[in-house]
């Protein structure tokens, strides 16, 4: 799903003029990004968690030449799905927020 996907989806199932669709498209990723530059935590419930890390300077090797290289400290996005984003993925969720029954 892109993005235009998304600016679609909202102006099908909420009747926003695409122009505003893709404008709060917009505004949530921007929001977002800001919040996670910031160093902090997006929690979306029945969705997942976003969090950057911090990830420290190390030793790593090129696989094709064996020559040792320093691999530089960055920061990394993670995301860690919620636990009723899983069910639902795993087909265990109905829909009536019970695992079905045939586990």
């Amino acid at each position: 799903m892109t993005k235009a996907d998304l600016v679609e989806a909202v102006h099908t199932k909420v009747g926003f003029s695409k122009k505003e669709s893709a404008d709060i498209v917009e505004m949530v990723f921007d929001t977002m990004k800001e919040t996670l530059e910031h160093g902090e935590k997006i929690k979306i419930s029945g969705f997942g968690n976003f969090e950057v890390r911090d990830k420290r300077a190390r030793v790593g090797r090129n696989p094709q030449t064996g020559e040792v290289i320093e691999i530089s400290a960055r920061r990394v996005l993670t995301f860690k799905p919620s636990q009723v984003l899983k069910s639902a993925l795993n087909g265990e969720d109905d829909g009536s927020g019970q695992p079905t029954s045939g586990d």
